[in-house]
């Protein structure tokens, strides 16, 4: 009898340890393709190993440097940007650009009319 206990309880254990393997890589394919949109299903546990850590850069500044992809690097209300081309942000935070107008160069341009920012930043 001792003998079918134990080997009931390798059974269970081998189970477990398969749904657990499947549920962890169906979680990695998720954070891979797309956020899920339900928890339903997913443990706490889970849960908690896949929230990301966020670094921003009202706190580190440097940060926006470091990150390869990120918007720039400059730090303006806690976005990585880049202040020579971004609109909204245009040489220092918070300077935007009107409707027509462009940042080129850290000036807003109206590309219809400038001789140096023809249609675009930089084309004469």
């Amino acid at each position: 009898m001792n003998k079918k206990l134990k080997a009931l309880f390798i059974v269970a254990m081998l189970m477990a340890l398969i749904a657990m393997t499947v549920a962890c890589f169906e979680t990695n394919n998720n954070e891979i393709n797309e956020e899920p949109n339900s928890v339903r299903g997913t443990s706490r546990f889970l849960l908690q190993r896949s929230s990301k850590a966020t670094v921003t850069c009202d706190k580190n500044p440097k940060v926006c440097d470091s990150i390869r992809g990120s918007g720039g690097p400059n730090c303006c209300n806690n976005k990585c940007v880049d202040l020579s081309t971004d609109e909204l942000n245009c040489r220092r935070c918070g300077k935007k650009c009107l409707h027509s107008k462009m940042c080129c160069e850290g000036k807003c341009v109206n590309p219809m009319t400038n001789e140096k920012h023809c249609g675009k930043c930089g084309n004469k």
